[in-house]
């Protein structure tokens, strides 16, 4: 036997060796996702998701470090079809998974229930879009969210009814979710604040789409604004019936219909400035750029605009990450201190939270729409 081979066992071997060691020194980090990827507002649930890929697939090519080790992140994405039993299924799939942190869900009638199935496994939740303010009181330690809640929404869209829209009389309809009866009272609660009447309160559900019998009562009572809770794939349909039916009163949204898919849904029942909605986040001046940086990456990648939520849960991941640098780990219990504490600048703002786990500061946009187009009327905090 030759000297040259005997050298080619041993050469690989090292190679062996060498790649083992390589192999070692990777983490890999899973974090879940979870949104309505199938079923009537799929395309919000989709849009969420697309922020979650933007966000892992550049910190993959960044090459995160934790606790001196490279780190590879794998998204576990999961569809809860809007649905809260659906919602608790796949949370549970997900701790069974054994996650490093949850984005997620994006309806508030998925998030309560599931954030109880986190926090028994002691798992870092954030919600890039619950607004109901439950979430966040229940007492998890590890649960977050990086936009405002309904108390914030649904008053500040209350005050703006009356003080510009000069409504005096107000009809409020809900879908009977834990999102659309939450934002639907804090309206509610608003609006009254300010001395405007509530001459009719009706409720629907997240899957109807015949909705003459209670626009037909709301007709009667001639309301100048109508308040919808609840998400776009329903007040699509309700709008093009109030068309139909004659009414002209103002419809008011939270960030539910607060999407650029309304005007298809609407068709030209949108109107001309008729529709106000808000979205519970918004950035101004400075801070500005990097949002409209984000939206146009976000259509180059994915070939649409962005619906609502994306770029705050683009920003979620990237601060459960920042929380998993500081701490040098991806355990939940070792970067969570990380997170409480955590000021970060992201693209949808700055995002620190407060002792419940609400967003400090958390600002609003109120959007109308107009040419087929959504406008930016104002950010207010």
């Amino acid at each position: 036997m030759s000297f040259k081979t005997k050298m080619i066992p041993l050469a690989g071997a090292i190679a062996f060796a060498f790649a083992g060691s390589a192999a070692a020194q990777e983490m890999v980090v899973k974090i879940g996702h979870v949104g309505p990827v199938s079923g009537a507002i799929a395309h919000l649930g989709k849009d969420n998701e697309n922020g979650a890929k933007m966000a892992i697939e550049e910190l993959n090519a960044k090459g995160v470090m934790i606790g001196g080790k490279k780190v590879k992140f794998e998204l576990q994405a999961e569809d809860d079809g809007g649905d809260p039993k659906q919602g608790t299924t796949v949370a549970q799939k997900l701790v069974d998974a054994k996650v490093n942190g949850v984005i997620g869900h994006l309806n508030s009638g998925t998030t309560i229930p599931a954030s109880k199935i986190y926090n028994d496994a002691g798992i870092v939740q954030i919600s890039p879009s619950a607004t109901n303010p439950k979430y966040t009181q229940q007492g998890y330690k590890g649960a977050f969210r990086v936009v405002a809640n309904d108390g914030q929404l649904g008053g500040t869209l209350g005050r703006y009814a009356v003080q510009i829209n000069k409504a005096k009389k107000i009809a409020v309809i809900d879908d009977k979710t834990a999102y659309g009866e939450g934002v639907a009272a804090e309206f509610i609660k608003g609006a009254k604040a300010k001395g405007a009447e509530v001459v009719v309160q009706e409720h629907t559900t997240d899957k109807s789409t015949d909705f003459s019998a209670i626009l037909t009562t709301i007709k009667a009572k001639n309301p100048d604004v109508i308040f919808f809770g609840g998400m776009d794939a329903v007040a699509g349909p309700m709008l093009r019936q109030m068309k139909a039916l004659g009414i002209t009163a103002k419809f008011m949204g939270g960030d539910g219909i607060c999407t650029t898919d309304l005007v298809k849904l609407a068709g030209d029942g949108i109107g001309e400035g008729q529709v106000v909605c808000a979205e519970a986040g918004g950035v101004v001046d400075a801070q500005k750029k990097g949002m409209d940086d984000f939206k146009v990456a976000y259509k180059k990648k994915f070939g649409v605009e962005v619906q609502i939520y994306a770029p705050y849960v683009y920003d979620s991941v990237m601060v459960m990450v920042e929380a998993m640098k500081q701490a040098n780990s991806a355990e939940s219990a070792k970067y969570l201190p990380m997170l409480k504490k955590m000021k970060y600048k992201g693209v949808t703002g700055d995002i620190a939270f407060d002792d419940k786990g609400d967003i400090k500061d958390g600002t609003l946009t109120l959007f109308t729409y107009k040419a087929g187009k959504r406008e930016l009327v104002q950010v207010v905090k």
